[in-house]
């Protein structure tokens, strides 16, 4: 066995550990309940932009990105826009023609000022209009054509709209690339702290990867990733395309 061999079945193995120390998996959940009463995923910003994330995540990205490498990240929910100024930075380090595509509602002017003068601006797409309506749906699907592609949902987290997302979001994504949907843990925080929301436990992004993959074969959940990470908004979220 070489050192990196050796090294990555250490890595293993602690993972594996991870993920059957039910205690640590106790502790995590109820971390990351408290931390969300101060809006933990708030405080962190990326070159400049609030990118509403928890560290963890934005590693978990980081990662999948270096090794998979798409030529175009999809993301739908821009909010300030930290998050497509952070896969853009990734996807400038890997070079080339690659580009990130941010779909959002209600694009806010402060907030597009801000992304179309920012320096990673170059590799960014906003498009303005719900992620499910058809002429949006078509508009993205004309960007990525031909393209190895990787898609985050993290827009309205309703149990329809998620699903509604996925239908038409993943026949997007290649072989070995991801498909990312955030905030699954609303299934497992308590409903006071939703707030006004309307999705919550049973009407959230969890609950539509379930029904999603129940009836498509070509995504699997990567649960090494939420074991490893503990702190996720996304656990049952990371879902790796294992079919062309």
């Amino acid at each position: 066995m070489t050192e990196p061999e050796r090294f990555a079945a250490e890595v293993a193995a602690n993972i594996r550990g991870l993920a059957s120390d039910a205690d640590v998996q106790a502790l995590s959940r109820i971390w990351v309940r408290e931390v969300t009463r101060y809006r933990y995923s708030y405080n962190f910003t990326w070159m400049g932009r609030p990118i509403i994330q928890t560290p963890q995540d934005m590693v978990a990205l980081q990662e999948i990105i270096w090794r998979t490498r798409p030529d175009v990240v999809v993301e739908t929910g821009i909010a300030h826009g930290g998050s497509l100024v952070y896969h853009a930075s990734l996807l400038e380090l890997l070079g080339g023609d690659r580009s990130v595509i941010g779909v959002d509602i209600d694009i806010r002017p402060h907030n597009r000022m801000e992304i179309e003068r920012h320096p990673m601006a170059k590799r960014i797409t906003l498009i303005e209009g719900s992620s499910v309506d058809a002429a949006v749906v078509q508009r993205v699907a004309r960007g990525v054509a031909g393209k190895r592609t990787m898609v985050i949902l993290d827009s309205n987290h309703t149990l329809e709209h998620v699903r509604r997302e996925l239908d038409v979001y993943s026949p997007l994504v290649a072989k070995g690339c991801y498909l990312v949907v955030f905030d699954t843990l609303l299934e497992d925080m308590p409903a006071d702290l939703q707030g006004d929301r309307p999705w919550g436990p049973g009407n959230g992004p969890k609950t539509a990867v379930h029904h999603f993959l129940q009836g498509n074969d070509r995504f699997e959940i990567d649960r090494d990733i939420q074991h490893k990470l503990l702190i996720t908004v996304g656990p049952d979220g990371y879902l790796r395309c294992v079919k062309d």
